[in-house]
């Protein structure tokens, strides 16, 4: 079964993030150039957060905050879910499920930040994978393997 290490390898390992004590307007500006749902919130080298569009929409906008005067420390998601590089896709796809979220940063065991996995991702790998089970079924039903 794949792990987060497998998907990392094929997708890369490029992770778009922004320092704590940015804007929140800074912090939509980049993900709307990238076109991405999420960026990881760093302070320094460690993972402080995740700043999502579902904060964007709850905490900024919902809450008439101006963007540009508050920091992304401020409003982006705290209680952040991280997994090592071997975890399963299952593991992954259970904590998503779970607690209700779309991304999740890669880390090391030191907390070194190696990739962020979305949930596209997951679905990505998913459908692949039956697929293949789909092809060799049909190849050993029809006698072909």
């Amino acid at each position: 079964m794949p792990t987060a290490h497998d998907i990392l390898s094929e997708k890369g390992t490029k992770v778009h993030s922004i320092p704590v004590d940015s804007t929140a307007l800074k912090a939509i500006q980049k993900m709307n150039q990238h076109r991405i749902g999420a960026l990881v919130v760093m302070d320094g080298e460690r993972v402080a957060g995740i700043f999502t569009e579902r904060d964007v929409m709850q905490r900024v906008v919902g809450e008439q905050m101006d963007a540009a005067d508050t920091s992304v420390g401020e409003v982006m998601t705290r209680d952040v879910v991280c997994c090592s590089p071997d975890a399963s896709l299952e593991e992954m796809s259970e904590i998503m499920r779970s607690r209700r979220i779309r991304h999740i940063p890669i880390c090391e065991e030191d907390g070194a930040l190696v990739g962020l996995i979305s949930i596209g991702d997951l679905n990505a790998q998913h459908a692949t994978q039956q697929s293949m089970t789909i092809h060799y079924l049909n190849e050993y039903i029809y006698g072909r393997v």
